[in-house]
């Protein structure tokens, strides 16, 4: 089988001595990253682009193999593990956590979707040159569409909200094939001749995801690329991506209201005056006070419970490997959406309830803590929570599971 293609093989192969072996070594150097983001984060956040620096920094910490199996030089972490980083990361910076999910949730696609042969294809070189992964997968836009030539494709057309795509090396996308009236999923170099990544993200939050629009043009896809063919019927096991990246989404929402709760606790207890009505000498000795921290602390704790459950519950759906039933992954989507309820409320509300507990001089533009609620504002809506909801009331009451798809 072709190497990945030469436009990859311009990246020098980085270093992988500092790189952690194995799940176990990888909480040292999710530590040193999240406090190398941290130290930057307001800033970054007030300038937007692309934090290329920032990206290295991740590419450095040798995180970007958590996710790959041992087999092809990974750490060969579990999904809860793999969450509890970008929970981690979000802390300290959603938006570069985002970028690092959602590398990790192509990988889960080639994992998922491909064959054992385009496994090592595509993630030996992952951990070797310590690639970086972006998504164009986004499929409700079905601009991007296939034609069958000869053994393959020609793919054209042009993806929306392409998270992590600018500076990427390696590019999941779907192209919609009119002739079946379903969508293919394929891997391509980024710097596959036709590709174009537009870093036209202009949102108010989440503001260095990367998540620009990408334009195919007249792009040859030979079949090693192909993930899904058009017409293929997806396996219970390979519908476990959409769960993979729902809680993707969760942890980071989680991760923005730990980050928000910690950092309005440190604001409280060392700079904020007390009401002069409250009768006490510190603002934390404010009953009132000590209240709305009493819910913000039940809002997360509640999140945080069901998201771990819902995270062993996808790593005891993807063990049982290709006898995974739609049963079983139904029920790992009732989970992951009840902890996705809860998780963005949490985001939401303490998001933006903090300015309660820290007062006036907290809105000082140098803080930044608008960024909590902006950035969990515009991810939050990239499927609509009602819908989960509804999805858990007919569980609730009609035993009915979650009907399989991209979202669900």
């Amino acid at each position: 089988m072709a190497k990945i293609p030469s436009a990859q093989e311009a990246r020098p192969a980085a270093d992988a001595g500092a790189a952690p072996a194995r799940a176990a070594d990888a909480a040292g150097a999710l530590e040193t990253l999240a406090a190398q983001l941290a130290a930057t984060a307001v800033e970054r956040d007030r300038l937007g682009g692309h934090a290329a620096a920032e990206r290295e920094l991740i590419r450095a910490s040798g995180l970007l193999r958590l996710s790959v199996p041992t087999a092809y030089g990974g750490a060969g972490a579990n999904w809860s593990t793999v969450l509890a980083a970008v929970r981690r990361l979000a802390e300290a910076d959603s938006a570069l956590a985002h970028v690092f999910g959602f590398h990790h949730l192509q990988i889960a696609g080639v994992l998922l979707y491909g064959t054992p042969d385009q496994h090592a294809y595509f993630l030996q070189p992952t951990v070797e040159r310590k690639l970086f992964w972006g998504n164009a997968l986004n499929p409700l836009d079905r601009r991007v569409v296939a034609r069958a030539e000869l053994d393959g494709y020609r793919i054209d057309g042009v993806k929306s909200f392409s998270s992590g795509s600018v500076g990427s090396d390696l590019l999941t996308f779907s192209a919609w094939h009119k002739p079946s009236g379903t969508a293919l999923i394929a891997a391509l170099p980024t710097g596959t001749e036709g590709i174009t990544v537009n870093p036209d993200w202009d949102a108010f939050g989440q503001r260095q995801t990367d998540s620009g629009t990408v334009r195919f043009d007249h792009v040859r896809l030979e079949s090693v690329h192909v993930l899904q063919a058009p017409g293929a019927e997806p396996t219970a096991r390979a519908t476990l991506r959409s769960q993979v990246a729902q809680l993707i989404m969760t942890n980071l929402y989680l991760g923005i209201a730990r980050g928000a709760l910690q950092e309005a606790r440190r604001y409280v207890r060392e700079d904020a005056r007390p009401w002069f009505a409250a009768g006490v000498q510190r603002h934390a000795d404010d009953p009132y006070v000590q209240e709305r921290f009493g819910e913000f602390w039940l809002r997360v704790q509640a999140a945080q419970a069901l998201a771990d459950l819902a995270g062993l519950k996808l790593d005891a759906a993807l063990a049982r490997g290709p006898s995974v039933t739609a049963g079983e992954r139904g029920e790992v989507a009732v989970a992951g959406a009840q902890a996705k309820v809860l998780a963005h409320r949490a985001a939401l509300e303490v998001g933006s309830e903090l300015f309660d507990v820290t007062g006036a001089s907290s809105t000082a533009s140098r803080h930044g803590y608008d960024r909590y609620w902006r950035n969990a504002r515009v991810h939050t809506l990239h499927d609509p929570v009602a819908y989960k909801i509804r999805d858990l009331g007919r569980y609730a009451l009609l035993d009915q599971l979650p009907e399989a798809t991209a979202y669900s």
